[in-house]
């Protein structure tokens, strides 16, 4: 039996481990209960549990076998490539290639499930308290709620907003491949040719239907295309007018947009220069902005 996205069994109870709660596996937990809207039970599992594929064991049991609905990485070998409870449900639910492409936390969280905050902060090449600087009261917050439950179903809040949590994270993997995909129909790379030289752009075209986020998945796609070291800037329809907004990509000092301010057809113009919007839609306009944005490039 496979829990995949495609298919979706009568599972009737999520169970997980009591005690101390962790990031993995209450986000687990969260993207099973929008997977199945079904109860959470914490506490230690029975034979029976671990043989019920109806009951999914989370982070417990000392067995993955996702067939019978089992998902704990604790077995696996001291040298084993990081992965937590989160990791093993998203990998049977199809979309953990995904997330590791789309959700830039999601690696370190395995690591810090997996090998501790040392490890994790040798990983990311920063200093070991930086790790704990990170930690928001949101997460200290949910997981205290979640660590002191021992039963939570529908009437609950904490369930419901961890059923929402699973939504959103969900449909952020799922809608994000489809949003890439729909980028990659529609965007031109272009090289605009400034006068210090030349560089390049990603546009996106108004489309109809138009995007809730015009820009969305913009950033993402260019990393995809591997352009991440040469596009300067991005140009996209502005969602509050019929015009378009020209955005520095990754903050590239190459492009100040402050330097728009007396344009005309230049409505606004964020002083720290990331951002301009214009009612301008001729192409040959849209450059010659781009041109005017444009900054000496420092020697180095």
């Amino acid at each position: 039996m496979s829990f995949s996205t495609d298919s979706k069994p009568n599972v009737h109870l999520i169970l997980t481990h009591p005690g101390g709660a962790h990031k993995d596996e209450f986000l687990a937990c969260c993207v099973l209960v929008y997977r199945h809207q079904a109860p959470i039970s914490r506490r230690e599992p029975r034979p029976a549990d671990l043989d019920d594929p109806a009951t999914v064991v989370v982070d417990v049991g000392g067995e993955h076998q996702p067939e019978r609905g089992n998902f704990d990485h604790h077995q696996f070998p001291r040298d084993h490539e990081p992965l937590c409870a989160l990791s093993l449900v998203l990998a049977d639910m199809g979309i953990y290639e995904e997330a590791r492409k789309f959700c830039d936390w999601l690696q370190p969280a395995e690591w810090f499930d997996c090998r501790g905050p040392r490890d994790t902060a040798q990983f990311l090449g920063v200093e070991p308290d930086v790790v704990g600087k990170m930690v928001s009261p949101i997460d200290l917050s949910l997981l205290r709620r979640f660590a002191m439950s021992s039963e939570l179903g529908a009437d609950d809040a904490l369930w419901q907003i961890m059923r929402l949590i699973g939504e959103d994270l969900v449909c952020y993997i799922e809608g994000l491949s489809r949003r890439l995909a729909f980028v990659g129909e529609h965007a031109q790379w272009w090289t605009v040719d400034g006068e210090h030289g030349s560089f390049e752009v990603l546009f996106m075209p108004r489309t109809d239907p138009m995007p809730n986020e015009p820009s969305a998945g913009l950033p993402r796609y260019i990393e995809q295309e591997g352009r991440a070291d040469s596009v300067v800037a991005m140009v996209y329809p502005d969602r509050r007018g019929e015009g378009y907004a020209l955005a520095r990509f990754h903050d590239n000092p190459l492009l100040d947009c402050a330097q728009l301010t007396e344009c005309d057809d230049v409505h606004f113009a964020h002083a720290r220069g990331f951002v301009a919007k214009t009612s301008a839609t001729d192409l040959e306009r849209l450059r010659s902005l781009l041109c005017l944005a444009q900054v000496v490039p420092v020697q180095a």
